[in-house]
């Protein structure tokens, strides 16, 4: 594990594989941290320029407590861990790393959405306890002719609507944001979509605007033969509502591959619920996605450390005040 010598700036990493490669080709030393606390981040990363970091909060404390940092980069697109206010008055860029992965996400959403469509989790069930029967899963509906709705009409969000034009599905989408909307995409209100939509996937990031976006309330406004796909960030969800509203018969289904809370716990109704699929923040991932996850949070680090502008940062005005962050010649 290399140490730093005199002059060159340290990262400190999560992972070294694929990350190595491009801190050595940068003149940057490396090591990895694994650090449980805010108390063991402070203590083993005082002389980093730079942290790389899948988990964990860092607060205004380790932002006041790291003055050698130029720099977080988070593995992946949330920074909901991270106090964006803090880093900017300390003068931290924030990078994240948004445009990986955007295929195995979007293929992801589109496979829950099948599954629940066609029932197959609970059919397989079925067949391997010795029930050969398709009718007991109860009706199955076709899914040509029905409407899906997109909340995020970002890379993903465009790229789950490309997925579906063969489908013969209808596509309407809500995000307040984005200049244009995907081909073949309605953009409506938010209540529209609710209203309207046979299934809904979340594709928009966690912020406190979206933060229980789907609430009690939302669900109320969907149909009871709707299913409900999140791969996005769990707090989008308000989970106890979503539980009340499976119970219930509000919603036919869900696919989930994010959780407010992470892992599932095993007291969990939604890991005892058939009509609900959970998978394990899996969304992501494909050994070529993780490969390009890695490089490109390296690659960030590299350029603020080499007094460049990252191509993703959360908290931009960092390099307008002239703040800590050193701003492009």
């Amino acid at each position: 594990m290399p140490g730093s010598e005199a002059g060159a700036p340290l990262a400190l990493i999560c992972g070294l594989d694929h990350e190595a490669e491009v801190f050595r080709a940068g003149g940057v030393d490396f090591r990895r941290v694994l650090a449980r606390d805010e108390d063991d981040l402070l203590r083993e990363c005082g002389d980093a320029d730079a942290l790389l970091v899948q988990y964990g909060a860092f607060t205004r404390r380790v932002f006041a407590g790291l003055p050698n940092l130029k720099v977080v980069v988070r593995y992946g697109v949330g920074v909901d861990g991270v106090d964006i206010l803090a880093a900017t008055e300390h003068g931290v860029p924030v990078v994240n790393v948004p445009d990986y992965g955007t295929d195995e996400v979007a293929n992801h959403a589109v496979a829950l959405m099948l599954a629940l469509v066609r029932k197959i989790t609970r059919l397989d069930r079925q067949t391997r306890a010795g029930r050969w029967d398709v009718f007991l899963v109860g009706p199955m509906s076709r899914f040509a002719g029905r409407t899906v709705g997109i909340v995020g009409c970002g890379r993903i969000g465009s790229s789950v609507a490309r997925k579906l034009s063969g489908f013969e599905v209808g596509l309407l989408g809500f995000d307040p944001y984005v200049a244009a909307f995907p081909p073949g995409v309605q953009p409506v209100s938010f209540e529209r979509l609710l209203a309207e939509s046979d299934y809904l996937t979340i594709h928009c990031p966690l912020t406190p605007e979206t933060r229980h976006l789907i609430d009690a309330r939302a669900l109320a406004q969907m149909r009871s033969s709707a299913i409900l796909v999140n791969t996005a960030r769990g707090g989008v969800v308000d989970t106890a509502a979503l539980v009340e509203a499976l119970r219930m018969g509000l919603l036919a289904g869900a696919g989930l591959d994010v959780l407010e809370e992470e892992p599932l716990d095993p007291a969990s109704p939604l890991g005892q619920m058939e009509q609900v699929i959970v998978t394990p923040h899996a969304a992501w991932y494909s050994e070529e996605g993780r490969s390009d996850l890695k490089r490109q949070a390296a690659e960030e680090a590299v350029r603020v450390l080499r007094g460049e502008r990252p191509r993703h940062c959360v908290n931009a005005e960092v390099f307008r005040r002239g703040s800590g962050a050193t701003p492009p010649g």
